[in-house]
This record gives C-alpha cells, sequence and structure tokens, in this order.
C-alpha cells in the first residue's frame, strides 16, 4: 500500500509526551518505515511555554511535526475565514476544542487524504504478555487476566506495529490476510456489549466473535490493537480493586495490570469495542467527526457509523500497553461520575433512531433524562460508597482508611450528595448541553471537511504546524 501513513499522538500532558514520541520512533525505525509523526497538543499557552522545549530536545528518525494551542488558534482562524459566518464560529471552536474528541478532530483534519494511525501520550508500543500462552478456543478472538505486576510471569514484547495496521487498515474485506477471523462483531465476555460498560469486575475475559455475513468489498476503515496495562477497565473496577486489595493503601497507584495471555487478528461487520487509545483509520475520504467533549466517550459515534454498507472493523495482529498516567487525571470520583453520564448518553443515542452517512451519524435523541435513568446510577454508586465506607472502617490500615474515607466523601460530593432531584437537575443540564453541541457540530462537520480538502489540495497549501526534527 502506497497510501500516505500519519502516526498522531493526542495529548494534553506536553510534559511527558517526549518519551512516548521517543519509543514509537524506535519501533518504527527498527521495523523499517518512514512515518510523518504529528503531535495534537491541547496544552494552554503557560504549559506550552514551559513544556515545549523539552518536546524540541527528543531526535526522531522519522519526521516529527507540532500542533499546539498557537497552531490551533491559526488553523480555526483559517476555517472561519472561510466560512464567512460569524455565527458559525463558536461552532466550528466547539468542534475542535480542548477535549478529547475536539484534539481527535483536528487530527482528522490534518490527515485528510491519507491514512491514520493513533496512540494516546500513555500507551507504549509494546505488550505484556503471559509467559505461557494457552490455544484459544474456536471462536475465541483473545484472552486475557488481570494480575499483580509484582508476581512476575508475563513478558514485555515489541511488535512491528505499522505493518500489523497495513495489513488490514483501508483494504476490502477479500484483501485482508487469511489468517484473519471473519464474523459479524466481537463480545467481550466482561463488558456490556452495546455501551462497552463493564458488567462487574472480572478478574479474566474473552473476546469471543459472533458469527454472520461479512461482505467481501466491505473496506476495513477501523482497526486497532490490543491493548494491555489497564486495559481500559471502568472506573468502578478501578475501585473495585482497590477494595478487594487489603494491602494497597494508594487509589492512584494499586499493583494490578491487565495481560494478554493470547490473540489473533479478527475483521468484522460492527465493533463495539472500538478502542481510539490504540486505533488506526482510513482517513483517505473523510470521517466522522469525534463527538466533541470531555466525557469519554468522543469515539462512540463511530461503534454506530461503522454498521453502514460497506464499512468493516479489524482487530489486527499486534498489541500495545497502556501506563495510566495519573499526571493531570481528574480524580478518581470524577471520572466515575463522567463515565456514569456517558454511559447514560450511549444508552440514549442507541435506543433512539439514527441515521449515518459517508461523514456524520444523525441522531433523535433530544436530551431527555427521565428521574429512573437518575435513581438507576445512583443506586448503583451508592453501593460503591457505603463499600467503602464500610472497609474504611473495618481496615487496621491508618493509610488505607483515609483513602477510603476521603475517596467517599469526593464521590458523595461528585454526585451531588446523591439526593435524586438535585442530581437529576444537574444531569439534566449537562446531558442537554453536550447533546445539542454533538448536534450541532455534526451538522457544520462536511463543510469543514471540504474547506481542508481544498487547502490542502492547494500547491503549497496545508495546515498550520511547526516541524521539529528532522529539521
Amino acid at each position: 500500500m502506497n497510501d500516505p501513513v500519519y502516526f498522531v499522538i493526542p495529548t494534553y500532558r506536553l510534559k511527558d509526551v517526549g518519551e512516548t514520541v521517543r519509543v514509537y520512533d524506535e519501533n518504527f525505525r527498527r521495523n523499517g518505515h518512514d512515518v510523518r509523526m504529528v503531535v495534537f497538543d491541547d496544552s494552554s499557552i503557560g504549559a506550552h511555554e514551559k513544556y515545549f522545549a523539552s518536546l524540541q530536545e527528543v531526535k526522531t528518525h522519522n519526521d516529527l511535526l507540532y500542533v499546539g494551542p498557537r497552531e490551533k488558534e491559526q488553523f480555526i482562524a483559517y476555517i472561519n475565514s472561510r466560512l464567512k459566518d460569524r455565527a458559525l464560529g463558536s461552532l466550528v471552536r466547539d468542534l475542535f476544542r480542548p477535549s478529547y474528541g475536539g484534539n481527535r478532530n483536528v487530527a482528522l483534519m490534518y490527515t485528510l487524504g491519507s491514512l491514520l494511525v493513533s496512540s494516546d501520550d500513555d500507551m507504549r508500543p509494546r505488550a505484556l504478555v503471559e509467559d505461557s500462552p494457552e490455544s484459544l478456543e474456536l471462536d475465541e478472538v483473545a484472552r486475557g487476566k488481570i494480575v499483580r505486576a509484582s508476581d512476575g510471569g508475563f513478558t514485555r514484547k515489541s511488535f512491528d506495529l505499522l505493518t500489523a495496521f497495513l495489513d488490514a487498515l483501508g483494504k476490502p474485506v477479500s484483501e485482508v490476510p487469511a489468517n484473519y477471523l471473519q464474523g459479524d462483531h466481537v463480545a467481550d465476555t466482561a463488558m456490556d456489549l452495546e455501551t462497552n460498560t463493564s458488567m462487574g469486575l472480572m478478574r479474566a475475559n474473552s473476546l469471543l466473535l459472533r458469527r454472520g455475513s461479512l461482505p467481501a468489498d466491505g473496506v476495513a476503515k477501523v482497526a486497532q490493537t490490543f491493548r494491555s496495562g489497564t486495559n481500559d477497565i471502568d472506573a468502578l473496577d478501578y475501585v473495585e480493586l482497590f477494595l478487594g486489595d487489603p494491602t494497597e493503601t494508594d487509589l492512584d497507584a494499586l499493583n494490578e495490570t491487565y495481560v494478554l495471555v493470547n490473540w489473533r487478528p479478527v475483521v468484522t461487520k460492527n465493533n463495539w469495542r472500538i478502542d481510539c487509545g490504540v486505533a488506526g483509520y482510513d482517513n483517505r475520504d473523510g470521517l466522522p467527526p469525534f463527538f466533541p467533549t470531555r466525557l469519554r466517550f468522543e469515539d462512540y459515534i463511530y461503534r454506530l457509523w461503522i454498521q453502514q454498507p460497506g464499512v468493516a472493523a479489524a482487530h489486527v495482529d499486534a498489541a500495545q500497553t497502556h501506563l495510566k498516567s495519573n499526571y493531570m487525571r481528574s480524580p478518581l470520583a470524577s471520572e466515575v461520575f463522567n463515565e456514569e453520564i456517558a454511559n447514560l448518553l450511549k444508552r440514549k443515542f442507541k435506543g433512539n433512531p439514527w441515521r449515518a452517512d459517508a461523514l456524520t451519524v444523525t441522531f433523535d435523541y433530544d436530551g431527555e433524562v427521565t428521574l429512573a435513568d437518575c435513581e438507576e446510577i445512583l443506586a448503583r454508586v451508592r453501593r460503591v460508597y457505603h463499600r467503602a465506607l464500610a472497609e474504611a472502617g473495618a481496615t487496621s490500615s491508618p493509610g488505607r482508611a483515609s483513602a477510603l474515607t476521603q475517596f467517599a466523601t469526593t464521590l458523595e460530593r461528585a454526585f451531588y450528595g446523591f439526593e435524586p432531584d438535585f442530581f437529576q437537575q444537574n444531569v439534566a443540564r449537562i446531558v442537554d448541553d453536550v447533546v445539542n453541541q454533538i448536534k450541532a457540530c455534526i451538522d457544520i462537520w462536511p463543510r469543514l471537511i471540504e474547506i481542508c480538502l481544498f487547502q490542502k489540495s492547494r500547491a503549497g497549501g496545508g495546515l498550520p504546524a511547526t516541524r521539529i526534527c528532522p529539521a
């Protein structure tokens, strides 16, 4: 495949991103790849001025570009100058604002016409693999388990990531390697299928192929590696790990890690397990926008979008590790709150009529939140709250008791004192704002695609970026 390939790292932690750049650049170099690397930085101007010099000190074999706060302002100004409608300026800014989805939307515009591989700033191009791998069952795609990191029994293994992606990304199903399983979708024994929400902490899980029709001309528009480390567990599962280990005293430093036992590549018609932290995208003809929200469900739109005819998804034959950086991460209680609101929105978007086309997904959900919705959430979180307090009272460790009490206090505060009416009032406001913002941004997205494609096609054209290395 001769299509240009970008490797991007979305970040808001400029202080630490240099090491991520270094290890991925080395992976590409060792495997003989020439890749255009871009750091998309959501830092403030102050953080940029404080830490940009450390990124400039990183020497790479591949071209390294940087798109930070100043470049993004220039980019947004260019978009608005082409729109010539000042009333749309706030929508443009919302689409690309500092957020999980907004930063990825900038990356989509900069990589139009190309293949795009993305890894988060706390990912590493190696996997934690059990020392004695087990054979998989007939329709088992992958198996993994949570273990104590100090117990060992696993090895860090590196893979040729780019070759693994290019085996499938952007290819028709008929051209995907013969060792790929094929079917309708992959189900996780530990997750609800359509919301990707945990069904409760499970120390072992499997991904299982669900057989079904997979048209040979469907194109793998999205692909991803497997993931070890934290394996994207829910915040409440993280709490369960802490509650289940009486020796732990620091909620931010659990001695647990997710190890892959075995896996094999698969291509499917649908993919409810999309993991944008380790994903690649066929962006040659444009893609829909990520949800421009600070809630961590920016990629849910893709789980719906790929269900349209002609689109497929793949899990490629490689794995990476998530280190779960705690630097600049929200408190755990806030993460629990954000996940609960995100999961509510997933159910609402999926449970109401929606339609997909080449560049967008249109939703009929109007933002309604019922008291029953809120009481279901509060009942689930209250149980965790009371367990934390009970464990704090039972433990003989002052450090553990303090951590549990503090967590319970912040959890109660994050959920508005568990008062149903007050909770509903605030959640309804948040959901209404998010839904209206998402709908408005999706409506304008195709126009912005046209503007950026035109700019990138001009002689000497391009979008604002700073070259770091090689000079």
